[in-house]
């Protein structure tokens, strides 16, 4: 069994294209509106949001490899919101938040770091978590709210878990994570940005301690991550405590909206749910494929800090490109029969993972982590009921997380 073809307007769904570019990843269907982008020109401006589209492989590809295409505002590194907070320290810091020299060598050892995790422990120790908060929802099917804040906080202390908390302590870094990532929202408020500044402040002070011990335990994660860090010259402890933070910030809504899209699948084919419970041993195929057909980050954003060309197309500084890593995946010239669900697809392009110097280093960890929450839920039964269940998208300009709902 290789092909699965869902019904790609899901029940109750209108059939409407969304209203604009930044209103598609919480629409019910936004894929022939997408195929309608990668069909048309490589770049295309969108006047009212003063945005460059880029939807295909090629031209999505392209501003990813543009070293004039930036993930920040050259004068606003960090959100203006943010500036003077803990929040904003992390955030100053990241990773993924920088180029060039700064981005380089932090990149190359969390990098090292990560292909360094053993996937296996990370397996197994994330089926036994997402059991357990499972079975704080109650018996029987989860479904509604408790399923959409289980699927938030399984990964998070799954990889929280793999840095060295205790277990005790994972559901209060799930709550700090919570807090923390409202930040990131354009839109947050007053309340949201204190909260997070808070959680922000927590974490850098237990992921200090965390680090501490960690150099009386060379085999830890955090000892490995110090060891990379060392090795590539990434001397800077603030930036190394800012970035362990960052690998948990990352994880919330991606991998929840991983998972929530995993589930969705199940739920919108039939014949896959027959096949997973069958061979669950076959769910990081699924998920791997969920991550093309249905990723958890519909776009992101590229500022354009100098004049350059991008897919045949002049780009001046100040403007600001809209990649649409969703509609990329489903490029014909990207994956070849790209709407039909294949968990067997050779040579999957999965650009929702990012291209050339920002590819995400995390994706093989993410998968793993998607795949052992939901085989959890469907060993034990909980999914059996999968094809009732209802949802909808969680308000947002960027990321596609189902909310399930009773």
């Amino acid at each position: 069994m290789a092909v699965m073809k869902p019904d790609l307007i899901p029940r109750e769904t209108p059939h409407s294209h969304p209203g604009h570019i930044l209103a598609a990843s919480a629409h019910r269907d936004p894929y022939p509106y997408y195929a309608s982008l990668v069909a048309g020109p490589a770049l295309v401006f969108d006047a009212p949001r003063k945005l460059w589209i880029a939807s295909s492989a090629a031209s999505v590809k392209a501003v990813l490899a543009n070293p004039a295409c930036h993930v920040r505002p050259p004068a606003e590194p960090v959100p203006n919101a943010l500036v003077g907070s803990a929040a904003g320290e992390v955030f100053g810091h990241l990773v993924r938040m920088n180029e060039g020299v700064r981005h380089d060598a932090p990149k190359l050892a969390l990098r090292r770091f990560l292909a360094g995790v053993d996937l296996g422990r990370v397996q197994t120790r994330t089926e036994a978590l997402a059991a357990m908060q499972a079975e704080k929802a109650g018996q029987g099917p989860l479904r509604g709210a408790a399923l959409s804040r289980w699927a938030f906080e399984v990964p998070v202390m799954a990889v929280a878990d793999m840095l060295g908390f205790a277990e005790d302590e994972l559901p209060q870094v799930a709550r700090w994570m919570a807090d923390f990532v409202a930040c990131l929202s354009p839109v947050s408020t007053p309340a949201q940005l204190a909260a997070s500044a808070g959680a922000a402040s927590a974490l850098l002070a237990r992921f200090a301690e965390l680090v501490r011990d960690a150099n009386a335990n060379p085999g830890s994660a955090l000892a490995r991550l110090q060891h990379e860090a060392a090795q590539v010259g990434w001397h800077d402890a603030n930036a190394l405590l800012a970035n362990a933070v960052g690998l948990l910030s990352q994880t919330y809504e991606a991998t929840a909206g991983l998972i929530g899209n995993g589930i969705v699948a199940l739920a919108m084919q039939p014949a896959l749910l027959q096949a997973m419970g069958r061979e669950p041993g076959q769910l990081l195929q699924m998920v791997n494929e969920v991550s093309r057909f249905d990723p958890s980050i519909h776009n992101t954003r590229r500022f354009v800090a100098e004049a350059t060309q991008a897919a045949g197309v002049s780009l001046q500084a100040g403007d600001v490109a809209l990649l649409v890593l969703a509609a990329a995946g489903r490029d014909p010239l990207c994956n070849a029969r790209p709407d039909e669900f294949l968990l067997d697809r050779v040579d999957r392009d999965v650009p929702g993972f990012g291209h050339g110097a920002h590819q995400c280093p995390g994706q093989a960890l993410a998968c793993e982590i998607a795949a052992a929450a939901i085989r959890a839920l469907l060993v034990s039964g909980r999914l059996q009921a999968v094809s009732s269940f209802s949802w909808h998208y969680r308000p947002s300009m960027n990321a596609r997380i189902p909310v399930f709902v009773d």
